[in-house]
């Protein structure tokens, strides 16, 4: 059986570097509730790789991340758009109507997994009508669900589109760093150079122990963060276990390293599956995900060397994630056992 699998990067443990923050910050006393020494050096370094002026809030977890940025650019009157396969509207219960008090209006994105733009504007309708859900704010997931990437240019339209319709822009960010690596551009210019007011920035999926961060951008929406945070139940007394990982992702560039290699290893199990004619993969590979409909026969033997899920039941569509962990050995040891089943 493989050391590690492909089931999800939220089955790795953490980056070495963490647990050295992490044990360096528990030398001695600090300040609780984010007003330590350790998290002013991860809000500068935030700044650094986003943008001076910026507010930032360290929480738990991916789901209090999103809560937290969507309870910041509505009302109780609002809704909020988003795909119909987003974490926002699959798998985070209904939190996120429970803790704002919105209604999620699901879009059907398409084959890559994004939403069109059409589509958004489609869905902007009877505003000023008191009768009606108020849309204010749209959230996409970047990768997608499918791990395909916006572009640059597909964000800024997106953002545009917004902006001519105040609306708010927020990105869940769970695999962010993958979507930056894969442009090979800043988190800047992914971020408030396409508009966006705010993001749920992933650590667990990138190499921290436990923990997210919420970036705004808007001021105004930022106006009553600090209370919104501690509504949320999301601000952590120990504040500084969080955010010196955060820290050390930023400062040293740790998350290029962890990025970069899931992404490679998605492709090095791409490239070697990819001409097996039993396997039809599904989506373009842009990030650290593989999907394909493989035969339903081969699940037994290839979930007990690498476990995985199967994605689709009624066509037997499979994801495969890599990790910042994932070695080459684990993916040339799953395409051998392929190419055996294969034959």
């Amino acid at each position: 059986m493989n050391k590690n699998s492909f089931a999800s990067d939220n089955y790795a443990g953490c980056l070495p570097e963490m647990l050295e923050e992490i044990a360096s910050a528990n030398k001695k006393h600090a300040p609780s509730y984010g007003n330590d020494e350790i998290t002013e050096q991860a809000i500068e370094q935030f700044k650094i790789a986003f943008d001076k002026d910026i507010v930032v809030r360290f929480v738990f977890n991916g789901t209090g991340a999103n809560v937290l940025s969507m309870s910041c650019i509505t009302q109780s009157f609002n809704a909020i758009l988003c795909a119909s396969s987003s974490h926002l509207f699959v798998d985070e219960s209904t939190a996120p109507e429970t803790f704002t008090n919105c209604r999620l209006v699901p879009l059907q994105p398409n084959s890559d997994g994004k939403l069109e733009l059409e589509t958004i504007r489609k869905s902007i309708i009877r505003k000023g009508d008191e009768h009606h859900p108020q849309i204010k704010a749209l959230s996409i997931t970047q990768p997608t669900e499918n791990g395909t990437v916006y572009s640059l240019e597909e964000l800024a339209a997106i953002g545009k589109l917004l902006k001519e319709n105040d609306m708010y822009f927020h990105i869940d960010g769970a695999r962010l760093f993958n979507a930056v690596a894969h442009l090979n551009c800043t988190l800047a210019e992914m971020t408030k150079g396409v508009g966006v007011d705010i993001v749920s920035v992933g650590g667990t999926k990138i190499g921290l122990l436990y923990g997210e961060a919420v970036v705004c951008f808007n001021k105004d929406v930022s106006e009553n963060i600090k209370y919104k945070h501690k509504r949320s139940m999301q601000l952590p007394s120990k504040t500084r276990f969080i955010s010196a990982q955060f820290y050390r992702l930023l400062k040293d560039k740790l998350w290029q390293r962890s990025a970069n290699h899931s992404n490679q290893m998605a492709a090095r199990l791409h490239n070697g599956i990819k001409s097996i004619s039993k396997i039809t993969v599904t989506r373009s590979v842009q990030a650290n995900a593989v999907f394909a409909i493989i035969p339903e026969a081969w699940n037994e033997a290839l979930q007990q060397q690498t476990p995985f899920y199967v994605w689709d039941e009624h066509t037997n569509e499979v994801r495969w994630m890599c990790s910042f962990d994932t070695e080459e050995e684990d993916v040339d040891l799953f395409i051998e056992l392929i190419e055996k089943l294969d034959n």
